[in-house]
C-alpha cells in the first residue's frame, strides 16, 4: 500500500512581520466529502511559528482539516478568533500549509 499522506504548517502574523508562536492547532482527518472528521492529532506553533509534529493521517484520507485556535496568541487575530482550513491529500506526498494572519484577513496556500 502507499504511504500515508504528511501534513505541516507555519504560521505568519503579517501585521507584526513575524512568526505566530504559541497557537494551538488541531488535525482531524475524513475518508470522503461526507464521512465524519476524526481528530488525528494535535500541535502549538513553536518560536518559528511551525507546527512540525503531527502524525500521518490513517491511510484512506482524502481530506485534512487543520484549526488554528488563533484567539489571544496572535494580536492580529482578534477579527478572526479562530480560522479553519480545508484541503485534500495525495497519499505518499507532503503537504506544508501555511496561515498568514493580518489584522483583518488570513489567507494560505501550498508550501513546500
Amino acid at each position: 500500500p502507499a504511504a500515508p499522506a504528511t501534513v505541516s504548517t507555519h504560521v505568519l502574523d503579517t501585521s507584526a512581520g513575524r512568526p505566530a508562536a504559541g497557537v494551538p492547532v488541531t488535525l482531524s482527518a475524513r475518508s470522503g466529502e461526507k464521512a465524519p472528521w476524526t481528530v488525528v492529532g494535535s500541535s502549538e506553533t513553536d518560536a518559528d511559528g511551525r507546527c512540525r509534529d503531527f502524525p500521518a493521517p490513517p491511510l484512506g484520507t482524502t481530506e485534512v482539516r487543520l484549526e488554528f485556535a488563533t484567539a489571544g496568541h496572535v494580536p492580529a487575530a482578534s477579527f478572526f478568533p479562530e480560522v479553519g482550513l480545508v484541503f485534500r491529500v495525495t497519499p505518499g506526498e507532503h503537504h506544508h500549509v501555511p496561515l498568514l494572519l493580518s489584522p483583518y484577513g488570513y489567507s494560505a496556500y501550498r508550501g513546500s
